[in-house]
């Protein structure tokens, strides 16, 4: 079970990377929808990522 603990920061890298594409995106002229939709990705792998905390955080103290 102490695997799952890790498993959360994976979101954090996705996130990390997506962010890294848009700015590669940007610099190199992409279309806007391109760019927006790396940060969409971004955003919602940080959402992920608080919300597995959450629950990971809710689980542990009802033992």
């Amino acid at each position: 079970m102490t695997y799952l603990k890790f498993i959360q920061y994976i979101y954090l890298i996705f996130a990390a990377f997506f962010l890294y594409d848009a700015f590669k995106k940007y610099s190199e002229g992409k279309p806007f929808n391109d760019i927006l939709l790396s940060i969409i990705i971004a955003v919602v792998a940080v959402g992920m990522f608080f919300f597995r905390r959450h629950f990971q955080n809710k689980y542990q103290n009802r033992k």
